[in-house]
């Protein structure tokens, strides 16, 4: 064990006493927690949940990603990699909140019945698109020039939830961006263990402050920033509805499209994130066959995900480089990780504690992170040359309208909201509606069509790395392995 390059534990390894190997499976639950629950938090207040229902939201996330990290890594790519709430879908999620507003009987439970049938819906093609072998020859349609302005756009048109909630208290904002810049950039370099969890600490010490403001009676309930307990007492030990946990999922089309921007992402990056974790846990070479059942399996969670009443799940990076830090591979530790998952997704209180943080943290939160998730776009656009005249016209082009097009279906301080409404094919004007609504969905049509419609070589639009073209042998149907 002298060699730092070796490996404590590989694949099918099992760290012994039982003790070592609980602990290692808690630090994965631990290294995606903050991630995991940022996700409720940003979009239960948004769609107006009580504590009490935000609670609920928050466990069933836990459950989801639990009952999906079990199915990819004893299922899918057989791989330590941990499942768990994707950014990718933020921005669908939002259009889709947005849009059921405008009905009249919009209620917190409505929304999530409206994400759910989306989620089902795009989970069916991502199973389509893995179990088939899609994925490797789609790849050859979907550059960086495409998904660079797609994700970067994730954070980007989000941008008015930001400052504006974080300005509700920005001491407890401001602790929580200030924390997040010092813990990631400044101590973690020095100390690993607060790179690993920067967001958490972040937020930890901010809620700390706000609990002891509100226990000294400087902040009162209707101070924003107090912490309210009430919620967690009237909170079951354990939840039993964990099936369809806000009604039964209602489908819409054009949900259905927008959510497939999301999708788009999640693949993408869940692809990368296969080679990366395989590489950290030096498994033997990657098969067109385990990329294809990964993302097979994702749809798999995914759809699980719309049952319980979460949100859709990817590979998650942050676990990727603890496996590389810790060089503990064990498959047996990641299922011990699942079974902690599952356990906090039934665990009524639990979700109810993580429901009591205030609203300015969560804003602090935005901020913070939905920013990164742009840069994230940019590197990934990086991959593409970005000296040629083309790509830059693309890129450009597609992270300007989708920025500006949703505006003419939402609205702006110049212009009043347009709906297209035609009598003929209602069906279609509520597709063109909302997907016209998601910056997302807009950037990936436009880079679509103008990614592979202008001529460009395959190195000027990304699709060669390090010297070698992205070629993969032909990849049978997931019936015939």
């Amino acid at each position: 064990m002298n060699d730092k390059r070796k490996m404590a534990y590989t694949l099918d390894e099992i760290p012994k006493p039982f003790g070592k190997a609980l602990f290692l499976g808690i630090q994965h639950v631990l290294t995606m927690f903050g991630a995991t629950v940022s996700v409720p938090l940003l979009l239960g207040p948004v769609m107006g949940m009580t504590p009490e229902q935000i609670a609920v939201l928050v466990a069933s996330v836990m459950l989801a990603s639990g009952v999906a990290t079990f199915l990819q890594v004893n299922l899918g790519t057989r791989l330590p990699i941990v499942q768990g709430v994707s950014f990718s879908f933020l921005g669908p999620f939002f259009g889709i909140i947005f849009a059921v507003m405008a009905m009249p009987d919009a209620s917190p439970a409505l929304m999530m019945q409206y994400i759910a049938g989306a989620i089902i819906l795009g989970s069916l093609v991502e199973m389509f698109i893995g179990f088939t072998g899609l994925i490797g020859k789609l790849q050859r349609f979907i550059s960086p020039v495409v998904i660079g302005p797609v994700i970067a756009l994730i954070g980007l048109s989000l941008w008015y939830v930001g400052a504006p909630n974080a300005a509700q208290n920005w001491l407890l904002a401001g602790i929580v961006i200030i924390a997040s810049f010092y813990f990631s950039l400044i101590l973690g370099p020095k100390k690993p263990f607060f790179s690993l969890f920067p967001i958490l600490l972040a937020v930890l010490i901010a809620y700390g402050v706000g609990l002891i403001l509100t226990l000294a009676g400087a902040y009162t309930p209707d101070t924003p920033g107090y912490i309210d307990f009430s919620s967690v007492g009237q909170a079951a030990w354990f939840r039993w509805n964990v099936f369809f946990p806000w009604g039964i999922p209602k489908f819409e089309l054009g949900f259905f499209l927008v959510i497939l921007a999301g999708y788009l992402a999640s693949m993408i990056e869940s692809y990368g994130d296969y080679h990366a974790i395989n590489a950290a846990a030096e498994g033997p070479p990657l098969t067109d066959k385990q990329i294809s059942r990964g993302i097979g399996f994702e749809g798999v969670g995914c759809f699980f995900t719309g049952v319980f009443g979460g949100f859709a799940s990817t590979s998650y990076t942050e676990n990727i480089g603890l496996v590389g830090l810790t060089r503990v591979a064990s498959r047996y530790v990641v299922n011990i990780g699942v079974v902690v998952l599952i356990f906090l997704g039934i665990f009524g209180k639990f979700g109810a504690v993580v429901a009591t943080i205030p609203g300015p943290i969560v804003g602090g939160l935005y901020c913070t992170l939905f920013g990164l998730i742009a840069s994230i776009g940019i590197s990934q656009s990086a991959k593409a040359d970005l000296s040629s005249m083309r790509n830059q016209m693309i890129i450009g082009f597609c992270l300007f309208m989708g920025i500006s097009v949703p505006g003419i279906f939402t609205g702006t301080h110049l212009t009043e909201a347009v709906q297209l409404s035609f009598d003929w094919a209602p069906w279609l004007s509520n597709i063109i509606n909302i997907v016209g609504s998601s910056g997302m969905a807009v950037a990936a049509i436009f880079g679509l069509i103008l990614d592979n419609v202008i001529p460009g070589t395959d190195e000027e639009r990304g699709l060669i790395v390090k010297e070698r073209k992205i070629e993969h042998e032909p990849i049978k149907p997931f019936s015939e392995e």
